[in-house]
């Protein structure tokens, strides 16, 4: 199945919105100077593939992001040969491509991919700069703006889809994690024009959550939610209904949970 692909080159009048937490702007910068791939850790929802968006466009980069999953194979990333009349034509995938080009690639929730991703990009993480394309007989030495960025969640299904330590330990890595409330209320009101009270209330209601590990919630509530539910009210849904639609439901099944949160939610919004 190929890779969900999405090309991405903001002009001077689309700004993409990110709110600053803390170094990462600073840290992205150096990392990029000095072309070292770089690792985005944290739950969903928290910011990770906005602020590559961002790095991009005050980088005046191209960015090419791929939406790993458990069928994205090397094939996908490097390219394949394809039936075109009497011929086999070689398409060059979106790794290569970024390669070639000097784009920064952004391979999100690497570790969904399988196992030979991992494989193909082991000689574009370490000081050789190169991709080798085997089913070519090529070896393409990366161009000098060419960058590698990566995410995965270190929390979901613990053990079950993990980055080796080796494979870890070739990128700069970051963090990202949920805001504090006064960050995370500026984020809301900046990216929806809500209300700053409506803002705090649904923050306020995402950090009462957040703290309730024993509901033994896969997910919690992301900030992505929260601005989702942000836009609801915004555009005139009565708050109580646009909660339950953008924060509860999207976080289990569980009907007895589903109640639960919905009273709690009531309760403070």
């Amino acid at each position: 199945m190929p890779p969900i692909l999405n090309l991405f080159l903001m002009n001077n009048n689309n700004n993409p919105y990110y709110q600053e937490v803390g170094k990462e702007v600073q840290v992205f910068e150096h990392t990029y100077k000095n072309k070292i791939p770089f690792l985005l850790k944290g739950p969903t929802g928290t910011g990770k593939s906005r602020f590559i968006e961002y790095m991009a466009h005050q980088l005046g980069k191209k960015l090419i992001t791929i939406a790993c999953h458990e069928e994205t194979s090397s094939t996908d990333l490097i390219g394949r040969f394809i039936i075109k009349g009497a011929e086999a034509v070689w398409i060059d995938g979106p790794l290569t491509i970024a390669v070639k080009e000097g784009a920064i690639i952004y391979l999100d929730e690497i570790a969904e991919a399988r196992p030979d991703v991992i494989v193909a990009i082991h000689s574009l993480t370490d000081h050789r700069r190169v991709l080798f394309i085997d089913k070519l007989g090529e070896e393409i030495k990366a161009h000098e703006d060419f960058m590698l960025v990566a995410s995965f969640n270190p929390g979901y299904q613990k053990g079950f889809k993990e980055l080796k330590p080796s494979t870890k330990q070739r990128f700069i890595a970051m963090s990202f994690g949920y805001p504090e409330a006064k960050i995370e209320t500026e984020i809301l009101v900046n990216e929806t024009g809500i209300e700053k009270n409506i803002a705090k209330q649904l923050v306020n209601i995402a950090n009462k959550v957040r703290n309730l590990t024993e509901l033994g919630l896969t997910e919690t509530v992301s900030t992505r939610l929260l601005v989702d539910a942000a836009k609801l009210i915004h555009s005139g849904l009565p708050k109580r209904l646009s909660v339950e639609v953008a924060i509860v439901e999207p976080l289990t099944d569980d009907l007895e949970i589903i109640e639960a949160l919905k009273d709690l939610c009531n309760l403070m919004i």
